[in-house]
């Protein structure tokens, strides 16, 4: 895990040697699609209720015991293997340590 400028938070050692802007220039039109696109989460109840866009945001609000960290791990893991794309999470929690132990795992 590392903060909002690149250092390690987890104790960990790892250095990034590719850095990018926080505002780049956007592609092109011509390299942009017009078409509103669905991304295949493979959770079916998602898919099937509350698909998602490509390129679009999920939030995910509820009590405690619900699942939330969960289905937000498995959304990454899918992402991650079937669509070799990039997960980015953020979280607002009351104990940091879950969120630490489970991006260990």
């Amino acid at each position: 895990m590392f903060n909002v400028i690149g250092q390690p938070i987890d104790g960990l050692s790892g250095e990034f040697t590719l850095r990018s802007p926080i505002h780049k220039t956007p592609p092109p039109l011509t390299d942009q699609s017009g078409t509103t696109e669905i991304l295949e989460t493979g959770i079916k109840v998602i898919d099937l209720i509350a698909p998602i866009t490509k390129g679009g945001k999920v939030g995910l609000f509820g009590g405690a015991g619900v699942g939330k960290t969960v289905l937000i791990q498995e959304l990454i893991n899918n992402i991650a293997k079937f669509h070799a794309g990039f997960s980015v999470f953020a979280g607002l929690v009351s104990a940091p340590e879950k969120v630490m132990i489970s991006t260990k795992k």
